[in-house]
């Protein structure tokens, strides 16, 4: 195992986080896992160190910034700088229109989907620069990607903001060897699909991508070279419109 790949994937408790954080321990990277519950960031862990890799749990909330900064904190002291990092963390609500959602959702929406990417992302950048590499994943979503009403007001406004932030990031620290992706993937077969006023059946989800094919896509974007920078991936199931 290569000590100098040190991953922090954020939103790792679950679904695609998840997926992420054990494909990319295997393919040699250290990965700290963080979320907000202590069981789902140890069974995350567990499947790390089963599968013959190296983990570590850093239970933490997003949205809090004193919470994240604690978690890159420990995991610097334990690892050293942090070398890539996935944003997986995910909200939304069920009422998504103008007609009925609450403001308090919202914020909550945009808090969870694009602030605390910014604030994981404030944390990381020093270091990087320090050392003159870094890459960041942000999985988005395919709302950011193409107008897709379904989705939800909030939601979709996060999302969106999520291009502006890579193309940023990219723009201002691609001097410093730091490139950024906007993972846009479509409708996927995780628990957050609970969160719509329609929860798809099992017919549906079985025509949806699954948590390890945006994994892969994850480790394709962390494989690629130094030089090499993907701006933004789409990646959607076939048929979805």
């Amino acid at each position: 195992m290569d000590t100098s790949k040190i991953l922090w994937v954020i939103g790792g408790g679950s679904g695609m986080g998840r997926a992420a954080a054990v494909e990319a321990a295997a393919a040699g990277w250290r990965v700290a896992v963080t979320g907000r519950r202590h069981d789902a960031v140890a069974e995350t862990t567990r499947l790390i160190t089963l599968a013959g890799g190296e983990a570590l749990a850093v239970v933490a909330d997003a949205r809090d910034a004193e919470s994240l900064a604690g978690a890159h904190s420990r995991i610097a002291a334990h690892w050293g700088r942090v070398t890539a990092v996935v944003l997986a963390a995910g909200l939304n609500a069920p009422n998504r229109t103008w007609a009925d959602q609450s403001m308090g959702d919202f914020a909550d929406i945009v808090d969870t989907n694009l602030t605390s990417v910014a604030r994981a992302i404030h944390l990381v950048l020093p270091g990087m620069r320090a050392e003159g590499s870094g890459n960041i994943v942000v999985v988005s979503s395919r709302a950011a990607w193409r107008f897709s009403p379904g989705s939800g007001v909030a939601y979709m406004s996060s999302k969106t903001g999520l291009s502006a932030l890579v193309a940023s990031i990219n723009d201002q620290e691609g001097a410093n060897g730091i490139k950024a992706c906007h993972l846009c993937p479509g409708d996927v077969d995780t628990d957050f699909l609970a969160m719509r006023p329609e929860v798809p059946d099992a017919e549906q989800r079985s025509q949806m991508l699954g948590a390890g094919d945006v994994a892969r896509a994850v480790r394709f974007i962390l494989d690629s070279p130094p030089h090499v920078r993907i701006d933004e991936l789409a990646i959607s199931p076939i048929g979805q419109r």
